[in-house]
């Protein structure tokens, strides 16, 4: 495997497809990402560092990155109160200049890093409209109505019109912003599929490759993070559906108990960290646990514990499997677990409180604040 592949590829849970992306390599294809995100609310660490953390590996690959800021589709979503102007002046305020912060907390240079606003790429852009159209002629409505739960909404639920434009608008995005790779966390899938289903039928912003060919865009998905709370149901019953569990897990700006922020205090990191769910007895639904795998060796080749010699002398590990033997086994308890997390944390998120120390800063989380609240 090719440096430039691993990179790509490595921290993932899929690729759509593998065979397809060493293709587009082997052709010598300019390689084009984009990754897109609502304005719904402050940006917390599965954004912050899972997302800008994998956009880092695309960077370091040489692969051009664009950030998408999706101010419309979280018009449709109802996000801020629905509020057009909100979102829009929050995504260049907030978001992008959050998502910059994030990516200098992880080594990575934002000038590097293309900013696209939906309503930019939208305006007087025939091209855009008549590409939508052409994605939901070759969709059928009821897998529209399937693929709703890309907007965090249940399948099957009742919603207004617009929300089963938003997967046609999502995959539209892709071909106008002529990217051959489209990133997003699993919770995305469905929207990458049809991309992927309708590429080789589009007559309107065909994707193709250096040869000319039209090709479909490469889908790869990051991991989510898990929360800091606990399931609603615990322990699991026996037979319990695992993936639902960690889905209900994840890390949400809608329930901020589960949350920590990039931008929070060190004090906030210490006490969020300090509460949050770490069973003993369970690693496999332990946010600390998932942490550490998705964040810290995701970045860093070791992890260090602060420990006094009373209680055994500071700990290094250079493995996640190291960690979770350790922890296994009592090894590791969980109070040091969360120390050793809490201290990478406030290290690596830095820049970040950094960016948003300014009073005016602080003003602008809190209108958002407000505005999530209301």
């Amino acid at each position: 495997m090719s440096r430039e592949a691993d990179l790509i590829t490595r921290n993932l849970d899929e690729v759509l497809t593998r065979e397809d992306l060493d293709k587009l390599i082997a052709s010598g294809t300019p390689l084009r990402h984009y990754i897109g995100f609502e304005i719904s609310g402050k940006i917390h660490l599965g954004t912050g560092l899972v997302c800008m953390g994998k956009i880092k590996d695309f960077v370091d690959a040489g692969v051009e990155c664009t950030v998408f800021l999706a101010d419309w589709h979280s018009w449709i979503n109802d996000k801020l109160g629905g509020d057009r102007e909100q979102i829009r002046r929050f995504s260049v305020d907030y978001f992008a200049e959050g998502l910059k912060a994030s990516f200098r907390c992880l080594g990575g240079d934002p000038s590097k890093l293309k900013f696209v606003l939906g309503s930019d790429l939208y305006h007087n852009n025939d091209e855009y409209w008549a590409s939508l159209i052409d994605v939901a002629k070759e969709t059928s409505l009821a897998r529209m109505q399937r693929s709703i739960t890309i907007l965090g909404r249940k399948e099957g639920e009742s919603v207004d019109f617009a929300k089963l434009i938003y997967p046609a608008m999502q995959v539209a995005d892709i071909f106008n912003l002529q990217v051959n790779i489209a990133h997003a966390g699993m919770d995305q899938r469905k929207a990458h599929v049809i991309a992927r289903d309708v590429a080789s039928k589009l007559k309107v912003k065909v994707l193709r490759d250096a040869k000319g060919e039209q090709i479909k865009p490469i889908c790869v998905h990051h991991p989510l993070l898990l929360g800091l709370n606990k399931p609603a149901v615990w322990p699991p019953q026996e037979g319990a559906d695992v993936t639902e569990i960690m889905a209900s897990m994840k890390m949400a700006k809608s329930v901020k108990s589960s949350a920590l922020f990039v931008h929070d205090t060190e004090d906030e990191i210490r006490q969020k960290v300090k509460k949050a769910f770490c069973p003993p007895d369970n690693p496999r639904f332990n946010p600390m646990l998932d942490w550490t795998r998705k964040l810290i060796f995701a970045r860093d080749g070791e992890f260090r514990i602060a420990r006094s010699e009373a209680h055994g002398g500071d700990l290094r590990f250079t493995s996640q499997e190291a960690v979770d033997d350790a922890y296994a086994t009592g090894a590791l308890h969980p109070a040091d677990l969360k120390n050793g997390v809490a201290d990478w944390l406030v290290e690596t998120l830095a820049p970040a409180r950094e960016a948003f120390a300014s009073p005016e800063k602080q003003a602008l989380i809190s209108e958002l604040d407000a505005l999530i609240t209301r």
